[in-house]
C-alpha cells in the first residue's frame, strides 16, 4: 500500500471531478461535452491506474515476473504519452490553430506514432533498478517516453505563449500554471526517479481544464448571460414588429463574417479570442436603443420626415448610453466597449456621411464596421412595414455599390465571397 498512496488519492480526486460534472450535466441538461475532453478524462484514469499497478509490480519484483512488468510499463508509458498528446491537441485548439482536418492530425501525430513503434521494439530493454525510497523504472523506453512527454508539453507551452491573445483573458493564468506546474513535476521525476509522482501531472491537466474550460456550471451561466442578453434586445425589436428573427440573422452575419476573418493576417492582431465572443455576445444589442424611439415612428408604413429621421436617429446614442449605464459597473470593460461601439457606431458610414459622429475609414471601430453589413444586409432583405424585401442579387449589389462608400471594403469583398453561408442563413432563419 506504501507504493501507491499517492495514485489511490490521485485517483480519489479523478473520480470525485466525475462525481461533481455528473452531477452539473445532470442539473444542466441541455449542456454537450466535448470529445476531447472526455478523452483526456478517461486516458487520465487508465494512467493513474496504471502507475499505481506499476509502483507496485516494481517493487515487488521477486513475485513478479519481468515480462509483466515491462508489459504494464508499457502500458504506462502509452497512456501518459497518449494524455499529453491530448492535452496538447486540446490547448492548441483553443488557440484557433487546430480545425482538425486529416493531414493536421496525422502530421501533430508523427512523433507519438513514432515513439509508439519505438516502445514495442525496445519495451525488452527496460531495467528495474533497486532505490533507497522505492524501486524503478529505467533504460531507453523510460527515457523515449519522458522525451515524448516532454515534447508536447514544451510544443503546447509554445502554443500558449505564441498564440496567448487567441486565448480568452480569464483562461490565460490557469492555462500557463497547469503547463508549468506538469513540466516542472516531470522535470523533478526524471531527476529523482524514485519518488514516483508522474501521476500527480493527468490530474493537474484534468483538474485545469475542468475548472477552467469544462465546467457545466460556467458554461449555462454563460449562455443564460447570453440568453438574457438575446430576449431583452428581442423585446426591444417587438415594437417594430420583428419577432426577433433580425437579431438572430445579424449574429449569425456577424459570426460569419468573424470566422472568415480570422484567414486574414491583417486583421489578426485585432481579432483575439474574447473580441470575438464580445462581438458576438454584443451584435444582438445593436439597436437596443429603439427602446425610447416612439411607436409611432418605429411602426410608421410610410417614408420618415426629416424631424422624424432626426429622432430615429438617435436610437444610436441612446443605445451607447444605456450599454454603458446598465453594464458599465458591472461588466468587463472589453465587452462593454464592444458592445458600446457597436451600439454607437453601426450607422457609421466608411465615407464619413454616416451618423452620429460621422467617423470616417478607420476611424470607426472594426465591431461596428462588421456590424454595420450586417446590419445592412438584413435590413434590405426583409420586409419592413414601410417596404418589401427586397430580391438577394439585390442586396449583394447594395452591398458590393457601398463599398469604400458606405462599408469597409476589404469587410464588403469579404461578405461578397461567403454568400454560399450568408444564403444559407437566409434561408434557415
Amino acid at each position: 500500500m506504501e507504493y501507491f498512496k499517492l495514485q489511490i488519492g490521485c485517483l480519489a480526486i479523478l473520480f470525485f471531478i466525475i462525481f461533481i460534472y455528473l452531477r452539473q450535466v445532470g442539473v444542466n441538461k441541455d449542456y454537450k461535452n466535448y470529445s476531447l475532453f472526455t478523452a483526456i478524462y478517461i486516458n487520465a484514469i487508465v494512467a493513474v491506474t496504471l502507475d499505481g499497478i506499476t509502483a507496485y509490480t516494481v517493487n515487488h519484483l521477486n513475485s513478479v515476473n519481468y515480462l509483466l512488468n515491462a508489459i504494464l510499463h508499457f502500458a504506462f508509458y502509452i497512456s501518459l504519452d497518449f494524455i499529453i498528446y491530448l492535452t496538447f491537441l486540446y490547448i492548441f485548439s483553443l488557440t484557433r490553430e487546430l480545425k482538425y482536418s486529416t493531414k493536421k492530425l496525422i502530421l501533430l501525430s508523427i512523433p507519438f506514432l513514432l515513439n509508439l513503434i519505438f516502445l514495442c521494439f525496445t519495451i525488452d530493454k527496460i531495467q528495474f533498478i533497486t532505490g533507497t525510497i522505492s524501486n524503478y523504472s529505467h533504460g531507453i523506453p523510460v527515457y523515449t517516453c519522458y522525451a515524448i512527454v516532454l515534447l508536447y508539453l514544451t510544443l503546447t507551452f509554445f502554443a500558449f505563449i505564441h498564440k496567448w491573445k487567441y486565448i480568452e483573458k480569464r483562461k490565460r493564468l490557469t492555462i500557463f500554471v497547469y503547463t508549468t506546474v506538469s513540466l516542472c513535476t516531470l522535470i523533478i521525476q526524471l531527476i529523482y526517479p524514485e519518488i514516483l509522482i508522474t501521476s500527480i501531472v493527468p490530474v493537474i491537466f484534468v483538474l485545469g481544464i475542468y475548472l477552467n474550460h469544462e465546467e457545466p456550471a460556467v458554461k449555462k451561466l454563460l449562455q443564460i448571460n447570453q440568453q438574457t442578453v438575446i430576449d431583452f434586445a428581442t423585446l426591444v425589436e417587438n415594437r417594430d414588429n420583428n419577432t426577433g428573427e433580425h437579431i438572430k440573422r445579424t449574429t449569425a452575419y456577424v459570426s460569419l463574417l468573424l470566422s472568415e476573418l480570422q484567414e486574414y493576417v491583417l486583421f489578426k492582431d485585432s481579432l483575439s479570442k474574447d473580441f470575438i465572443n464580445n462581438l458576438k455576445m454584443a451584435a444582438p444589442m445593436h439597436d437596443i436603443g429603439k427602446i425610447g424611439t416612439p411607436d409611432a415612428i418605429l411602426q410608421k408604413p410610410g417614408k420618415l420626415t426629416d424631424e422624424e429621421y432626426k429622432i430615429m436617429k438617435n436610437h444610436s446614442t441612446n443605445g451607447a448610453a444605456i450599454i454603458k449605464n446598465t453594464f458599465g459597473k458591472h461588466g468587463d470593460e472589453n465587452f462593454i466597449e464592444i458592445a458600446y461601439s457597436v451600439a454607437m457606431y453601426h450607422h457609421e458610414k466608411w465615407n464619413g456621411k454616416g451618423y452620429p459622429k460621422g467617423l470616417k475609414g478607420k476611424e470607426i471601430p472594426l465591431a461596428a464596421r462588421i456590424m454595420a453589413i450586417a446590419d445592412v444586409f438584413d435590413a434590405i432583405s426583409q420586409k419592413r412595414c414601410y417596404r418589401d424585401a427586397m430580391p438577394l442579387d439585390q442586396c449583394f449589389d447594395i452591398i458590393q455599390k457601398g463599398k469604400g462608400q458606405d462599408f469597409d471594403p476589404l469587410l464588403a469583398d469579404i461578405f461578397i465571397k461567403i454568400r454560399p453561408k450568408v444564403e444559407q442563413v437566409f434561408n434557415e432563419i
